[in-house]
């Protein structure tokens, strides 16, 4: 029987690994098989999820301090994996933050650090460890865009971190066209609202809920988990011919 998700013996490098859904992808990644390099700036919560993944599941787990928007960093992440694993097969580019305020509102050096993480961050890791991965002729890079990168939204304000995973969902279709040739495919998932230990309070109030009920089919926000498959369909290596799409993980939001 054959397993369509293995990921025995690849390397995962998941960024934004030290919370949230990172941690979660990592972790689904290490269940199918796959070692991992995490890479955040939070060093010691590095070394704790390393620890415990690797008691998990038993895969070799390599933390990297690392702050993506520095490119000396990246490069040095890169370098870290290819000595300690010879290879790269999947980049997860995970990192990333949000300013909430009116667009009215919104200071130049909010935007300007939006762009810094979320676009410019994303395509500093996918170049470095996008060589590696020409130079091997395989490769899979999952950019995490946003619903928001598709949609503009009347809930919250937002419109640096909406113009950033714009640009990440575009710099997606990008990459693929141009890295096709090489073996490399490239996509993005553009996950809804989901519950981590930073959006639970917020997402459980009244107006939050209220919100999912009218505005999402599924009536609901992500639980944790429910961002896995999506990620390991895209990085699986018989997902030979996905390319440059955009996947949203919404319950549905942006279909109506």
């Amino acid at each position: 029987m054959k397993n369509y998700f293995d990921l025995t013996g690849q390397v995962a490098v998941v960024t934004g690994a030290s919370a949230g859904l990172g941690l979660q992808m990592a972790k689904a990644f290490a269940n199918q098989g796959a070692n991992l390099v995490l890479l955040a700036r939070r060093m010691n919560l590095l070394e704790e999820n390393a620890k415990a993944i690797h008691e998990e599941f038993g895969v070799e787990v390599l933390p990297v301090a690392c702050d993506i928007t520095n490119t000396e960093m990246v490069q040095a992440a890169v370098k870290a994996t290819m000595e300690k694993f010879g290879r790269v097969d999947i980049l997860v580019n995970n990192a990333g933050t949000g300013a909430v305020a009116n667009a009215e509102d919104i200071t130049d050096e909010q935007f300007k650090h939006e762009m810094q993480i979320d676009l410019f961050g994303t395509f500093v890791c996918a170049r470095e460890f996008g060589k590696e991965m020409i130079k091997a002729k395989y490769g899979r890079i999952i950019n995490i865009a946003s619903m928001y990168g598709l949609v503009g939204n009347m809930i919250v304000g937002s419109a640096p971190y909406h113009a950033a995973k714009g640009g990440v969902v575009n710099l997606t279709r990008a990459l693929a066209a141009e890295w096709g040739k090489h073996g490399i495919t490239v996509n993005s998932i553009c996950p809804g609202y989901f519950y981590t230990d930073l959006t639970t309070a917020t997402l459980d109030s009244d107006y939050f809920q209220a919100i999912a009920k009218s505005n999402i089919p599924l009536q609901r926000y992500g639980k944790a988990g429910e961002l896995d498959s999506c990620a390991i369909f895209l990085a699986a290596p018989t997902s030979t011919y996905v390319n440059g799409q955009n996947i949203a993980v919404d319950g549905g939001y942006t279909c109506i």
